[in-house]
């Protein structure tokens, strides 16, 4: 196995639980704030469903916090990552902007959801879902927790194909983004040589959307972001 892109639970745990005090300012950092812009579009979606919202991989839980603020004060938001040092800095932020009360934070693996089947209206994943360790086990785990037409919306890192941008972007994602990521947080898993790795051979595009139709969910569409830098895929349960 490529020990750089080994996905096992506890590598990519204790990866994410290393880099968590500096994840959200290399998130902005290193992505020129469009990060941002990504999970709003994510986040526009939430206005078109009903029912309670769950984030998967929530990380710092800032898709959860943009689908709260897109959504009426009494719409249920859980965010969920098995990732303990990530949720603590979650609560932070959440109490620091006054919605410790409004998003229910789990910890928890994607892989096994503790919630029974079709409980939630949306599911989102930002930037987590290249990183489970059996791709369709999870695809079909969030299928069984979305309601019957129920959306998903999934935003992943791809890779673009138009010159001169691929080759300028691929220069920076494979020369500039390692070093500063692993300068600013240092880290034992090289986590900031992981990510290109891991986008590079990940089903991004067609691949992805195959793999979804596949999990059981239907009218599967991606729209790339930022020349091809992000790509939006959404669907139906």
């Amino acid at each position: 196995m490529n020990q750089l892109l080994d996905k096992s639970a506890s590598r990519v745990r204790r990866m994410f639980a290393t880099i968590a005090p500096r994840y959200d300012l290399l998130n902005h950092l290193l992505s020129c704030q469009v990060d941002r812009y990504w999970r709003w579009r994510a986040a526009r979606i939430a206005r078109q469903v009903r029912g309670p919202l769950l984030d998967v991989c929530t990380g710092t839980a800032d898709l959860a916090i943009a689908l709260a603020r897109r959504t009426p004060h009494d719409t249920a938001v859980c965010g969920v990552d098995f990732c303990g040092p990530m949720l603590r800095l979650a609560r932070r932020k959440l109490e620091r902007l006054g919605l410790e009360h409004r998003i229910r934070l789990v910890e928890a693996d994607a892989l096994c959801l503790p919630f029974p089947d079709a409980t939630f209206g949306l599911v989102t994943v930002a930037f987590g879902i290249r990183n489970l360790e059996d791709l369709d086990q999870g695809l079909k785990e969030l299928r069984r927790v979305c309601r019957p037409e129920g959306r998903l919306a999934i935003l992943e890192f791809s890779q673009p194909r138009r010159q001169p941008w691929a080759a300028i972007y691929q220069w920076y994602f494979r020369n500039v983004l390692p070093r500063v990521g692993q300068w600013i947080a240092r880290n034992e898993d090289r986590a900031y040589e992981y990510l290109p790795s891991s986008v590079k051979e990940f089903p991004c595009g067609a691949g992805l959307a195959a793999r979804l139709e596949q999990a059981g969910w239907r009218h599967v569409t991606f729209r790339p972001l930022t020349g091809g830098v992000a790509t939006l895929y959404q669907a139906r349960a």
